[in-house]
Order: C-alpha cells, then sequence, then structure tokens
C-alpha cells in the first residue's frame, strides 16, 4: 500500500490530503475487477458485459445518491470532478438563464475553480460578480452577505470547506438567505465530503459538486448534484451519444437527468471505483471519521502554535482538517523540501485560492491537511521538522 512508502528512506507521512487522497485496496481491487470481467461501454447493448459495466455504474450513482442524500438518482450526474461540475452548471443554466445586469456572489475563500467559470461567464454576459468578505480569523461575516443579496441576485455559488484555511462555512444560513433573496445556490462540497456527513436535501442546495479523488476514490471523476426540476429545464453543455431521446437534422430531443448532461463515454471505471470509495467512508462511518480528524486537528494546532516563528493562516472556530501556515525566516518552499527529506509530503504555493492567501496577507503557505488515517505520531514528526528549522532562527 502506498502509505507503506519510503520516501528518501524515511516512512512516508501523508499530509497533503486537501490536494489528493490516498485509496484504500478495496477501490483499487474495484477498478481492476471491472477491467477484468465488466469493461464494456454502458446501455442499449445486448450483450452480458454491457449489462454488468451499466449496472455497475448505475450502482455507483445509487450509492453517491445516499451518500449524499438526494432524493433521486437523476439527480446525481458523473462527470471529471468538481471543477467540471461548477463550469456545467455554469456553461449550462448559467448561459441559459443569466443576462446583464444580473448578480453573482461568491465568496472571498473561494477556490479559483468556482471563481474563474464566474469570472468568465460575468464578462460574457455582463454580470455582476459580487464577494462576500471574511474577518481576519477567515470567518465568513453573514451580516456583510445579506447586505449584498438583491433583488438582481440570481446565484450564490461558495465552498462548504475552504482548501486554503479549513474553514467551515455556515452553509444552511448562506443557503436560506440566497433562497429567500430569490437566487439560486451551488455548493462546492470538494473539500467537505471527505470529512463530515453531507445532506443536500437538508442542505437545500439546488446544486452540490465534489470530486471522487477527494474522498479515497479514482481521479477523473466527480458528482454534480442537481434538484431534478432545475436540470430538467436546463439546456445541456455538450452534445453527444447518450444524452438524446432523438436526433434528425431538423430536431434534437434530448433525455432527462442525468442522461442529458453525460455526454459520449464517460469514466466508467472510476464511477465504479468510486462507488467503492463511498462504501469505504460509509463503513467507517462520517460521522466517526469527522470526530476522530477534530481531535487530530485540535492536537496538530496545539502543537504547531508552540512552535516559534510559526503564524497559522486560517484560524476560525469552525474548521475542518487544514493547517495553513508560514514559518518566520523561511520560504515556504524552504520548509516543504525540508518536510520532504523527511519524507513528509505537505503542499506549498498558492493551493489555487489565491484572493483568500492575500485577504491573509500572503502569497502562500504551507498546507499540511489531515485525513482519517493520519495519527498523532504523523504530527509529532511534522512538528518536529519545523521546530526543528524555527530554532535555527532563534
Amino acid at each position: 500500500m502506498i502509505l507503506n512508502e519510503k520516501v528518501n528512506g524515511k516512512n512516508l507521512v501523508w499530509l497533503d490530503n486537501a490536494a489528493t487522497t490516498q485509496k484504500p485496496q478495496s477501490v483499487i481491487d474495484r477498478i481492476s475487477y471491472f477491467y477484468q470481467h465488466e469493461n464494456s461501454n454502458i446501455h442499449r447493448a445486448a450483450h452480458e458485459l454491457a449489462a454488468r459495466a451499466t449496472d455497475a455504474y448505475e450502482a455507483a450513482r445509487k450509492k453517491v445518491q445516499q451518500f449524499l442524500g438526494a432524493g433521486s438518482v437523476n439527480e446525481i450526474i458523473f462527470v471529471r470532478g468538481a471543477t467540471e461540475g461548477i463550469n456545467l452548471v455554469a456553461q449550462s443554466w448559467g448561459a441559459q438563464h443569466l443576462k446583464s445586469g444580473d448578480e453573482i456572489i461568491v465568496s472571498n475563500l473561494e477556490h479559483h475553480a468556482n471563481i474563474v467559470p464566474w469570472k468568465r461567464l460575468a464578462d460574457k454576459r455582463g454580470l455582476t460578480l459580487k464577494v462576500i468578505p471574511v474577518d481576519d480569523d477567515g470567518q465568513i461575516l453573514l451580516d456583510e452577505y445579506a447586505k449584498l443579496l438583491t433583488s438582481r441576485t440570481r446565484l450564490v455559488a461558495f465552498t462548504q470547506v475552504s482548501n486554503a484555511l479549513g474553514t467551515i462555512t455556515p452553509a444552511e444560513q448562506i443557503i436560506a438567505l440566497a433562497h429567500n433573496a430569490g437566487a439560486k445556490v451551488l455548493v462546492d462540497g470538494a473539500q467537505s465530503v471527505s470529512h463530515m456527513p453531507v445532506n443536500v436535501q437538508a442542505l437545500d442546495a439546488d446544486w452540490f459538486v465534489f470530486s471522487g479523488h477527494k474522498v479515497f476514490g479514482p481521479t477523473g471523476i466527480g458528482v454534480v448534484y442537481g434538484k431534478e426540476d432545475i436540470l430538467n429545464e436546463t439546456e445541456p453543455w455538450q452534445g453527444g451519444g447518450n444524452m438524446i431521446q432523438d436526433v434528425t437534422f431538423e430536431e434534437i430531443r434530448y433525455h432527462k437527468a442525468p442522461n442529458r448532461f453525460e455526454a459520449g463515454t464517460g469514466n466508467i471505471a472510476d464511477a465504479v471505483g468510486l462507488g467503492a470509495a463511498i462504501d469505504y467512508v460509509t463503513q467507517l462511518g462520517m460521522t466517526n471519521i469527522g470526530a476522530y480528524e477534530h481531535a487530530l486537528l485540535e492536537y496538530a494546532t496545539h502543537q504547531l502554535k508552540q512552535v516559534p516563528g510559526v503564524r497559522l493562516i486560517g484560524t476560525a472556530a469552525n474548521k475542518a482538517s487544514v493547517l495553513s501556515f508560514i514559518l518566520k525566516g523561511y520560504s515556504n518552499d524552504d520548509v516543504g523540501k525540508a518536510l520532504n527529506q523527511e519524507g513528509i509530503a505537505v503542499r506549498t504555493g498558492h493551493h489555487c485560492a489565491q484572493p483568500i492567501l492575500r485577504r491573509m496577507r500572503v502569497e502562500t503557505t504551507v498546507r499540511p491537511s489531515l485525513a482519517f488515517y493520519n495519527t498523532c505520531e504523523d504530527v509529532d514528526r511534522l512538528v518536529a521538522v519545523v521546530s526543528r528549522l524555527a530554532s535555527s532562527q532563534y
């Protein structure tokens, strides 16, 4: 297993989970089994392997529906990841419904994937893009958000958990305020689904997106949840096979959701692998995972705070498992390289979230990020390296 790898002669400590998570053997085995026993294109074939592949693919869709608490499998669309999911909504629903003078609201916490598609659409359509501010701890300012909502607000798009700071946003309140103003809401769940239970019906999100590789599944597969009535009244983003009821040179009639948004041959094997990953975390229990990770985050935060010269970036009271920091006297790349020499993998850089880091008066950070397979010993090894670096400065 990859967590048993040696890096520079040391046991690997994987603290880059916000970028991607490692995969349990059951996920790897399930993908391998698919290619060995089920590999076929899905739907519309009379032969046995097509039936097996279709059953496996649609079973994965059902698992995602149950995992998210969606009302129907028809509300689950497979895409390449959260980024493609946001672009799908922007280029289908957004292109169809938003016009000059309309307003989109995003938060200052957003990953570039939840900024760039809306900014591009705003520039093209003459829309106004507004930003929910945050305080010095990286927490959403709800009162300021409420002031941004107007009769022209058509969409609010925000992250449930910040990838750069770990802030957990007050999603239910943000969504309720948006709906009261008559706006639709998209939630970026890329960083939340691996750390906490999510129920899209309880949230009342209009769309919810996530990436499989963040939740111990394969890369190249992700999900858009959308309310079924909204999906069925939305023009598809891409055209091709699988998404049509009938095609003539005079008229095209589309399938209803989800097929209308799954043009061409999708990533069948990795959708099946995502289903296996969901089985895995469901068996562990998302509540159990969240509780363990919260305790580990508190331990790691306390330990890092003791190191002279460390400044934690993002100190919200309600956080998921991200520990962004900078160390006085060192570039972030220098810290990352020193950790790598000891077999410890962290991410350094702007984490595709430049606006929020600049709000925190930094350009980049060192970002250890935790998962349920990490331990206090992993944290101790991280802190030992950072302490050794700090001691040479003081």
